[in-house]
């Protein structure tokens, strides 16, 4: 079998490696360059996304952004998975917001604004505070504003408005602002028969917007909760593969944030928690495999190595630390790799990230000094 992502990022990487065992064969189309590479070692292998398309047996897709040409492509194909609309539901905010109303999911009052007007309306429908998210485009904390004050309306607005006017089809997506007691994710995975299969909740922990630490947690009625929101918009996309659906806990009820139509960051504690990783699973469905088993296995955090390309050696000696780099060139704030580290039960892995903060740097790795301070306070 051979799978032909779209995006030849550290998703596509981890998809080949989990193939592999399974005789799955993945290639990567990198949407920029055009050329078709070994997810591992980048070595060009091809150029063109027809000639690629005629060589795979199935398409799927590492991330959301995908421009809507080579979308359309693929779709003619019959090939791709989990579904272009699915895809433009993960890249466009109103698309998503849409779907969520239409599968009867909760999630945040919010407005889409083109214009001044209608951000005096979206002011006037939703209250202040509210939070600001550009349509298209915007991740890990780029394009989102936050309006506090009405005083800071006119302000905010000029940053919008140079935002909307730099891209076509570009707007912004008011939505209410939350103030939930923690943020949570479900990933899932479905396949084409209409089986689903999910994984247990992670609690995750953000600094300045991009995802820092997820843990994997046993919280009965909230993961029933979320499997039913996952169920719904899964079965309203007729969606196969692996889908995430980011929320927030308010006081034990959730709200959808977001939905990332693919193997997503906070699954990757799946690679050491689960019987079946989350990159395993989506190829399985994809592929028209049967599902592996989504059990917790063993207590698991993942933390992402942010803007760094080394780690203190000292992490290579213990046990239940698992190192997984991306072979990317060091940039600030870029995802370098992730850390899993396993335990038994849940005492152990608590202590486990306090001896991690111990030798990991702290501004590097601010998360793991916060729940290490709450474990054993000065």
């Amino acid at each position: 079998m051979h799978v032909l992502v779209l995006g030849s990022g550290q998703l596509a990487r981890m998809m080949s490696l989990a193939g592999a065992p399974l005789n799955i064969a993945i290639t990567a189309f990198d949407v920029t360059s055009g050329n078709v590479v070994h997810p591992l070692t980048q070595a060009v292998v091809g150029h063109g996304l027809e000639q690629a398309i005629e060589q795979a047996d199935v398409i799927t897709a590492e991330f959301e952004h995908i421009p809507h040409d080579v979308l359309a492509v693929c779709e003619r194909s019959g090939k791709f998975l989990p579904s272009t609309q699915a895809i433009k539901a993960g890249g466009d905010r109103r698309v998503e917001k849409a779907l969520l109303d239409n599968a009867g999911v909760r999630n945040a009052k919010y407005a889409v604004i083109n214009s001044r007007a209608d951000f005096d309306a979206a002011i006037e429908k939703i209250g202040i505070p509210m939070v600001l998210k550009s349509a298209l485009g915007g991740y890990d904390g780029k394009g989102q504003w936050r309006l506090k004050q009405a005083a800071d309306a006119d302000a905010i607005w000029a940053e919008m408005a140079q935002c909307i006017a730099a891209s076509d089809n570009q707007a912004i997506v008011a939505e209410q602002f939350v103030p939930f007691d923690r943020e949570v994710s479900l990933v899932g995975a479905r396949g084409s028969n209409g089986e689903i299969a999910v994984y247990p909740l992670a609690e995750n922990v953000h600094v300045n917007g991009v995802l820092s630490l997820s843990t994997a947690i046993d919280a009965p009625q909230l993961q029933e909760q979320a499997k039913q929101m996952f169920s719904a918009v899964a079965d309203s996309l007729d969606y196969v593969g692996v889908l995430a659906l980011e929320f927030f806990d308010v006081q034990g009820e959730l709200l959808v944030n977001e939905i990332a139509p693919r193997v997503h960051n906070s699954g990757h504690w799946t690679q050491q928690g689960a019987e079946t990783c989350q990159f395993e699973n989506h190829l399985r469905a994809v592929c028209g495999l049967p599902l592996g088993s989504t059990k917790l296995i063993r207590e698991t955090a993942m933390i992402n190595i942010l803007g760094e390309d080394t780690l203190p050696t000292q992490l290579l000696a213990m046990e239940g630390c698992h190192i997984h780099w991306y072979g990317k060139e060091k940039r600030p704030g870029r995802k370098m790799g992730h850390i899993n580290v396993t335990a038994d039960y849940s005492g152990e892995l608590q202590r486990k990230l306090c001896e991690l903060a111990a030798v990991l740097d702290a501004d590097a790795f601010p998360a793991v000094q916060e729940v290490a301070r709450q474990i054993q306070p000065q």
